[in-house]
């Protein structure tokens, strides 16, 4: 006998439209309010120990670089590895012939994490279980990370840690509803070809609430995303993931248009990014202390000694990547019929597991290209740094990962423009697209770059403050 089936809605977002606004409305959440929330982050600073030092490279406990290749690596094989990168460039201005070439450092790391935010309803309102962690990167130490943010070193207790909490709601059996789930990229300009699994699950039972974390209306995370250094990188992605913005009826190019763009943008793309020996990189030194390039510029590698009483491990010591300076990253925005959209610009990253992935108008390190003479220094740059306070519509300073990079903080823009700042007709490599445009990549893996997607969980932060 054949059972009856019943067939599942292939688009099942559009019922979970009204909670997710119903959140975005919701400003005082059922267990802790917005204006407690400083005071709760300060008490869960206060009930553990926090201490970064750097270190020089021979402090590093079970680390060292590699006699063959200077390759900087655990000597269990685990973790991640920081290894030289040589990366070819044909076709940025549209023309033949090599157009660029560089070597850097690299952090290689072969495991897909675990970046997992669960949702619970308190009181006919959807809340998110959102966790105080301290990464050693991060320029204030704690701040607003996912319920999950583990490597698979991390869940497999490849470091001999205590089990990372609620991580069954993401990779056990019999987990709840999936709302989002896409592999998405890491930073392509400093991560090889690594790759984080962003999941929201909405939870079925009861959810025990341990210490350092706290639910959260998607109101009150809006109105976090407004202040410095609170929610970091890694939820900013998760939460770019949610479909809050509702897709406009129409926008200037239709999204098969648009993805036809992103593969030709990918297509005239030639990138040959090879792995090298570390300690053969043209133009990058070493002493006791860091990695760094010759003239000072991008980044460094620099070692540190790390004290977290709540973290699985609570000492180690590891390498990290210390950017040159605070960078730039915006969002120029227009309306075109009464449609909001976005610049983006297809960039090219060499660690990208594609050539292209969409990114930020502008994503810009000012050190970087301050000996550069004004014509080769990044497009749209002035109308982005010199944008007078009431075309600004959202600022905020946020840092990255702060488990690989350290202090590195960029202060992110969404800027209103003129005809005069960004056409209606772009440059080659850049195209206006609308937030509901962007909504619908982010759901699939390596469309959009982890700035564009942070820049994305601040236009939705925007549209729920001013609700």
């Amino acid at each position: 006998m054949t059972l009856p089936l019943t067939l599942t809605p292939r688009d099942d977002t559009a019922p979970l439209a009204d909670r997710l606004a119903l959140s975005a409305a919701t400003t005082r959440g059922a267990h802790l309010s917005t204006d407690g929330f400083g005071d709760w982050l300060a008490g869960r600073r206060l009930a553990n120990a926090f201490r970064v030092d750097r270190v020089p490279f021979a402090a590093l406990d079970g680390w060292s670089f590699q006699e063959t290749t200077g390759d900087l690596a655990h000597r269990s094989g685990r973790f991640f590895t920081v290894r030289g990168l040589h990366v070819t460039e044909r076709g940025a201005p549209y023309g033949d012939g090599p157009q660029a070439e560089w070597y850097q450092p690299t952090i290689e790391q072969p495991e897909v994490g675990v970046l997992g935010i669960l949702a619970k309803e308190f009181d006919g309102v959807l809340h998110f279980l959102m966790q105080a962690k301290m990464e050693p990167g991060n320029p204030n130490l704690l701040q607003l990370s996912p319920t999950v943010q583990a490597t698979r070193s991390n869940y497999t207790k490849a470091h001999r840690g205590a089990d990372v909490k609620y991580i069954e709601h993401f990779v056990g059996p019999g987990r709840g509803r999936v709302v989002a789930d896409a592999l998405q990229s890491e930073h392509g300009s400093w991560f090889y070809r690594k790759s984080n699994r962003n999941m929201i699950v909405e939870a079925e039972g009861e959810v025990p609430l341990l210490d350092d974390f706290c639910w959260l209306t998607l109101g009150q995370l809006a109105q976090l995303l407004h202040r410095d250094n609170v929610v970091n990188m890694d939820s900013r992605t998760v939460l770019s993931a949610l479909p809050l913005t509702q897709p406009a009826e129409g926008a200037l190019h239709s999204d098969t248009q648009l993805l036809s763009w992103i593969t030709g943008e990918r297509a005239r793309h030639d990138v040959h990014a090879e792995r090298v020996p570390l300690a053969a990189l043209p133009g990058w030194r070493r002493d006791d202390m860091a990695v760094e390039h010759e003239e000072g510029r991008y980044f460094k590698v620099v070692a540190v000694s790390v004290q977290a009483g709540n973290r699985e491990v609570t000492s180690w010591t590891q390498p990290l990547f210390e950017p040159v300076g605070t960078g730039v990253t915006a969002f120029l925005t227009r309306t075109f019929d009464g449609t909001p959209h976005v610049l983006v610009h297809a960039r090219v990253e060499g660690g990208f597991l594609d050539t292209v992935e969409l990114g930020p108008t502008v994503q810009y390190t000012p050190g970087n290209y301050a000996h550069l003479p004004p014509q080769e220094r990044p497009l749209f740059l002035d109308a982005v740094v010199r944008a007078p306070a009431g075309r600004i519509r959202y600022e905020a300073v946020h840092s990255e990962e702060g488990g690989r990079f350290l202090n590195a903080e960029s202060r992110y823009l969404l800027v209103d423009a003129e005809e005069r700042d960004a056409p209606l007709e772009p440059p080659p490599g850049y195209a206006w697209v609308t937030p509901g445009q962007l909504t619908w990549l982010v759901r699939h893996g390596h469309y959009l770059n982890v700035q564009a997607r942070t820049l994305l969980a601040c236009l939705n932060a925007v549209h729920a403050v001013a609700r």
